[in-house]
C-alpha cells in the first residue's frame, strides 16, 4: 500500500567520496577544500547531510589522517549547515578500535566534532562479482564482531557523537534489534540498508531485497532509515520512498553517468526534483537534525 506522503520530509544524504576514483567520474571529491566546496553547492541543491572519507588530496589514497578528516570539517562548517558524518574506515582498518579512533579525536574540539558516524552491524563478504567477468577479488571479508562493534559504539556515543547503524544484510537488521533492546543503542536510530547488485552477501538493488530487509528492522522501535543503494540509486528511489525510507547518494557509490559527468551537487539536484515530483519535501538540515533526534 502506499503510503501518504502529504508533508512528509525526505532527508537527502550525500555519500561525496566513499573509496571512489575519478575514471568514473572526475568530479569525486578529495581534498578538505572540494569536499568543502562540494558540501556547499549539495546544501544549496537540497541535501541534509553529508558523509565523507578522508583522501588525499592529490593521489585520492585513502587516509585516516585525523587532520584531514578535521580539515574537511571545518570547511563544511564554513561553507554549509549540513549534518557531517565522516567514516570509520570500514574493512581498511582492521582493529575496531583503530577504526573509530579518530572520533573521539574530532570530538575533542566543537568545531570538528561530527554530528554522527557509522557503525557496520555485519561481518560480510565484500569481494565484487560482476555477470560476464567474475569476481573481481576472492579474498575481502569485512569482520564486525559483537565486540568491535560495542567498542565502537561506546568510543562514538561516548564522544556526544550520535550512532548510525549500517545495515548490510538481515543478520544486521536482528543485532540492531537485540542492541535496541538490551538498552546499549539509543532511540531514535538512524539507520541505513544498503542494498547491492554486485556484492551477492547484501541483498540487491531489488524490489525484493528492499523489502526483505525492511521486513526484518526491529518492529516497534523508533528508527529513522535511508536507502543506499551501491550503484545508482534512481530505479530504487520511489520504492524506498514508498516503505518510509529516505534517501542516501553520491558520486562515492556511483558516478551516475545517466546524469552525463555530474557533481554530486547536479545529483542532488536531480533526486531532490524526482522527490518533489513525487510530492514529497526536502528536508532541511535542521529539519533533519531534529528528526534524529540530535537538538539544535
Amino acid at each position: 500500500m502506499r503510503r501518504s506522503v502529504a508533508m512528509r520530509k525526505i532527508i537527502l544524504e550525500v555519500r561525496c567520496n566513499e573509496y571512489a576514483m575519478r575514471d568514473g567520474n572526475p568530479n569525486v571529491p578529495w581534498s578538505p577544500e572540494e569536499i568543502g566546496a562540494d558540501a556547499a553547492a549539495c546544501r544549496e541543491a537540497g541535501a541534509s547531510m553529508l558523509h565523507f572519507h578522508a583522501r588525499h588530496p592529490e593521489t585520492g589514497e585513502v587516509s585516516h589522517d585525523v587532520e584531514l578528516y578535521g580539515a574537511s570539517i571545518r570547511r563544511v562548517r564554513a561553507a554549509s549547515d549540513l549534518l557531517v558524518m565522516p567514516t570509520l574506515g570500514a574493512y581498511t582498518i582492521p582493529d575496531p578500535r583503530e577504526r573509530a579512533a579518530h572520533i573521539p579525536k574530532l570530538a575533542a574540539d566543537p568545531e570538528t566534532r561530527p554530528d554522527l558516524a557509522p557503525v557496520d552491524l555485519a561481518s560480510t563478504n565484500i569481494d565484487p562479482w560482476i555477470p560476464g567477468k567474475g569476481f573481481l577479488m576472492e579474498d575481502l571479508v569485512y569482520i564486525n564482531t559483537i565486540e568491535g562493534i560495542r567498542a565502537e559504539m561506546e568510543m562514538i556515543a561516548g564522544s556526544g557523537v550520535a550512532l548510525d547503524a549500517v545495515l548490510w544484510n538481515v543478520g544486521s537488521a536482528r543485532i540492531l534489534g537485540a542492541l535496541i533492546e538490551d538498552g546499549l543503542w539509543p532511540e531514535p536510530a538512524f539507520t541505513e540498508l544498503v542494498l547491492a547488485n554486485e556484492l551477492l552477501s547484501v541483498l540487491p538493488a531489488s524490489e525484493l531485497g528492499l523489502r526483505t530487509l525492511h521486513q526484518f528492522l526491529p518492529e516497534g522501535r523508533d528508527l529513522v532509515w535511508t536507502g543506499l543503494c551501491l550503484g545508482s540509486l534512481f530505479p530504487m528511489l520511489e520504492s524506498i520512498l514508498e516503505l518510509g525510507g529516505h534517501l542516501a547518494f553520491g558520486l562515492g557509490d556511483n558516478p551516475f553517468l545517466e546524469l552525463g559527468s555530474p557533481t554530486n551537487a547536479q545529483v542532488v539536484a536531480e533526486v531532490a526534483k524526482r522527490v518533489r515530483g513525487l510530492g514529497y519535501e526536502i528536508a532541511t538540515p535542521a529539519e533533519a537534525r531534529q528528526m534524529l533526534g540530535l537538538g539544535s
